[in-house]
């Protein structure tokens, strides 16, 4: 379907104790982001303000409306769906600001699911505060699989430029951890993450680096059995599918000789052994993208931060690289769709017989 509007962003408030508002405001108060995208705010124009007078910022005009279908492209748009007079806690973790976060996010999947928004944009939440009857899950990630995944299974990548390092499994205890590496969850990963190279970021051929689970790749078998009997029969299972993808690389060499640049996305096993990397290399631009799902994801590679909340110290890089990488995945799909619509029917001849003839087969391979 033809684009008829600037692509929809819808941005969830997260923490109303955190730096969230202080980034979103950062980055909405350059009018060039109105040129780009139609930004849609799930929060309170009365606590944004609030937020706005301690921090000193320049003032935001916001478009309120009622609906993200109301919503006027060229203006900042806020649908307010909190109570305006909940009380803001700079810097502290309370009931009221993971209430106030859910609330928001509740609100953005109510108006996804009914065609009025291309996009989400996450500020940080606390997830612990966010816990309740309708939110246990470790994190965004997990909810909006549930909730917007019709079905797909969502692939968490840290994101910045060239660097794409994706996670086999995400919010878990380390203990936990090697329980949670089968053969078949390796292969599901690597097929959603090529996947995702093809169709978000427009690579034709994706090199995909695994890493190892355990110390030196295991060591043979001496420091653990998983890269033995689970990581290298899954790769090859999957190169023998035509998916270009290597290792299983000990992670530490792997890093430490820049290996990483050889390839288009790295998949690591667990959540510290891809994110303290990446956070080494990238944490000021750096973008978390929810893969795998119908629904487009970002937020920013870091937390609330509560340590510095109500300072003027927040950057928004990492909040703008967002934003900006929410867009371009939609059009990279949006691309891939029209690319495979239609496609053109296998034409050729058969010689077998006395007389020639023209052979028209529908292309199999079409998505």
């Amino acid at each position: 379907m033809e684009q008829t509007h600037k692509i929809r962003v819808g941005i969830t408030q997260g923490d109303i104790n955190g730096v969230g508002y202080e980034i979103i405001l950062k980055t909405l108060s350059d009018p060039r982001i109105v040129e780009l995208c139609t930004p849609i705010i799930y929060g309170s124009a009365k606590i944004a303000a609030y937020h706005r007078k301690v921090l000193e910022l320049p003032a935001v005009n916001f478009n309120i409306i009622n609906t993200a279908e109301e919503a006027l492209d060229g203006r900042l748009n806020m649908v307010n769906c909190v109570d305006e007079n909940l009380k803001v806690e700079l810097s502290k973790p309370t009931e009221i600001a993971g209430e106030a976060s859910l609330k928001s996010l509740e609100k953005f999947v109510e108006e996804y699911e009914s065609g009025f928004l291309d996009v989400l944009v996450t500020a940080p939440i606390n997830k612990h505060t966010i816990q309740s009857d309708n939110f246990s899950f470790p994190g965004h990630t997990e909810f909006l699989e549930q909730k917007c995944g019709k079905g797909r299974k969502s692939l968490m990548l840290m994101l910045q430029d060239n660097l794409r390092i994706a996670l086999a499994t995400t919010h878990l205890p380390i203990s936990e951890v090697a329980a949670h590496i089968t053969q078949e969850s390796i292969m599901e990963k690597i097929q959603i993450l090529n996947q995702v190279l093809k169709q978000d970021f427009d690579i034709q051929k994706p090199r995909i680096a695994v890493l190892s689970l355990n110390p030196h790749a295991g060591d043979s078998g001496l420091l653990g059995k998983e890269e033995e009997e689970i990581i290298t029969p899954a790769i090859r299972q999957m190169q023998d599918k035509g998916i270009l993808c290597f290792g299983p690389y000990a992670a530490d060499g792997f890093f430490g000789a820049v290996t990483y640049t050889r390839f288009d996305a790295v998949l690591a096993m667990y959540h510290d052994q891809g994110m303290i990397p990446f956070k080494t290399l990238a944490m000021e631009r750096g973008v978390n993208y929810t893969g795998g799902l119908p629904l487009v994801r970002t937020s920013p590679a870091h937390g609330t931060a509560y340590d510095i909340a109500g300072m003027n110290k927040a950057s928004e890089e990492s909040f703008r690289q967002a934003i900006y990488t929410a867009i371009d995945v939609f059009n990279c799909r949006s691309r891939f769709r029209e690319m495979r619509v239609n496609p053109l029917r296998k034409q050729y001849f058969d010689k077998s017989g006395d007389n020639e003839k023209l052979d028209l087969t529908q292309d199999s391979a079409a998505e």
